[in-house]
C-alpha cells in the first residue's frame, strides 16, 4: 500500500504524473472518493505524463473520454451507473482489455466488471488538515 498527502490540486496532478510512470498498456486504475476529492486532477497529472492535460475534464455525461498521447488513455466517470450487471457493461471490454490505460472515476459502481488486476486508488479529504488537503492511497 502506498500513500500520498497533498495540499493543492497542483500537488495532486504532480502525484498523478509521477504515478503514470508505473503504468503500461492494459493498466486499469480505479479511482474512488467523494466529489471534489481530486480524482480528475490526478487524471490530469497522468495525462501530463502521456500527452496533453489541457483537454482533461470529467466525462460525467459521456461516460468516457479518449485522449491521445504516447499511450491511449481512456478516462471514465461511471458516477451515473449503479452496480450494473456485467453484460450491461460489455461496451467497456474494448477499453478494459485493450492497449491503452483506463482511469475510472467512481469505479466502485462497476466493481463487478473490472479485471482482477485493477489498481485501486482511494482519495479522501480531511478538513481538519485544510480545505485542499487530500490523502491518496493505493490499495
Amino acid at each position: 500500500m502506498q500513500q500520498w498527502e497533498t495540499e493543492s490540486p497542483a500537488q495532486t496532478r504532480a502525484i498523478g504524473k509521477d504515478f503514470a510512470k508505473t503504468l503500461s498498456p492494459g493498466a486499469v486504475v480505479a479511482l474512488t472518493g467523494d466529489l471534489g476529492c481530486g480524482k480528475t486532477a490526478f487524471v490530469q497529472g497522468v495525462m501530463e505524463y502521456f500527452g496533453d492535460s489541457a483537454q482533461v475534464v470529467s466525462p460525467t455525461f459521456t461516460l468516457v473520454n479518449e485522449y491521445d498521447g504516447t499511450l491511449p488513455v481512456y478516462h471514465f466517470d461511471v458516477y451515473r451507473l449503479e452496480n450494473p450487471l456485467p453484460e450491461q457493461c460489455d461496451w467497456m471490454d474494448d477499453y478494459l482489455f485493450g492497449d491503452g490505460v483506463c482511469l475510472i472515476e467512481w469505479a466502485e459502481n462497476v466493481r463487478a466488471v473490472l479485471p482482477k488486476d485493477t489498481i485501486w486508488i482511494r482519495f479522501a479529504k480531511n478538513p481538519a488538515r485544510g480545505e485542499d488537503y487530500r490523502e491518496i492511497t493505493q490499495c
